[in-house]
């Protein structure tokens, strides 16, 4: 198969879900795109918001560290973060590169494009929006919350979340990408911070709905304090239905493993436990359900299995 035939997968995120699938993916023979949230403004990447009025960087870097093919110690420089009292105090070096990238080029999306050659990365990384915007929530009692950072320190449900401003504009690259797409993958991940954000960009929702792709959905393992506190499998699904519309998930990718009791445990201190497939409320959503082992709890916590997830999702291009 030649390149220009490789089958083309896009997948949509942010936060700590979405660089596990890109782990795998990237070394599939397949053309990867990544379509990354810009609305993270905790840490550095807000410091950097504020001085420099660019669209979040974080979940950009971490996106470009596991598509990129250098050397280690590079990518380790990439994601060095700074310590002990001094004004990089808490920076990462990754964020400072893109800013200053973007400083060079004028524009955040030029800035990633060559970074991303630099580290050669495999694929494509297209920010959600090439524009700075802000992620706010209103809460189930009505008042509303502003910041990405702030909304699970709320302390209250989420009824729905939107954008300031609300009439952004989306990278045409990455509508594009989602037009082309042969498999279309909602990565796991925060689902009203990192993941809505991607999804409620205007005219992602209607490319989604009118893609011939099929669009799966990785369902999260573990619930969230804060945003998805007690949360089925039904209920991750219907919050994405509720803001962008019927007819955009044609699947969901579930575990059907039971959690490690320890490491159960470990997450009980957080308040999160194992989300519950509710299977039969996700069939009669009309969802196909794609179920496999694919935990992985070598680093004493739950993640999804790189190698695992990354080839049952390639299997999904040929059905």
């Amino acid at each position: 198969m030649t390149e220009q035939n490789l089958p083309r997968i896009v997948v949509i995120g942010g936060g700590t879900g979405m660089p596990v699938l890109l782990r795998g993916l990237k070394n599939l023979p397949i053309k990867l795109t990544a379509l990354v949230t810009v609305a993270d403004d905790g840490g550095s990447t807000g410091r950097i918001r504020n001085d420099m009025a660019i669209p979040a960087p974080g979940d950009i870097r971490n996106v470009i560290a596991a598509m990129s093919e250098v050397e280690p110690m590079l990518i380790q420089l990439f994601q060095h973060r700074f310590s002990d009292g001094n004004d990089l105090s808490g920076h990462s070096m990754g964020n400072l590169l893109l800013a200053a990238m973007t400083s060079i080029t004028g524009d955040f999306y030029t800035g990633i494009k060559e970074i991303s050659r630099v580290l050669s990365v495999k694929g494509k990384i297209y920010p959600i929006s090439n524009e700075n915007i802000s992620l706010c929530a209103e809460m189930l009692d009505g008042t509303v919350v502003e910041g990405e950072s702030n909304i699970p320190l709320a302390g209250k449900q989420i009824k729905r979340v939107f954008l300031n401003p609300e009439d952004v504009t989306p990278l045409p690259n990455a509508i594009k990408a989602i037009e082309t797409a042969d498999l279309i993958v909602i990565s796991p991940g925060s689902l009203f911070t990192s993941i809505m954000p991607n999804l409620i960009i205007p005219q992602i929702d209607e490319a989604l709905k009118s893609a011939s792709a099929k669009v799966v959905y990785v369902c999260n393992v573990m619930t969230q304090d804060g945003e998805t506190t007690d949360f089925s499998a039904s209920d991750h699904v219907q919050a994405i239905i509720n803001h962008v519309g019927n007819d955009v998930i044609n699947a969901v990718v579930v575990n059907n493993q039971s959690i490690d009791p320890k490491i159960r445990d470990v997450y009980a201190g957080e308040n999160a436990k194992p989300v519950n497939y509710d299977i039969d409320k996700l069939l009669d959503m009309g969802l196909e359900i794609i179920e496999g082992d694919i935990i992985d709890y070598s680093r004493g916590t739950i993640r999804h299995d790189t190698g695992k997830i990354a080839k049952l999702l390639f299997s999904l291009i040929n059905k």
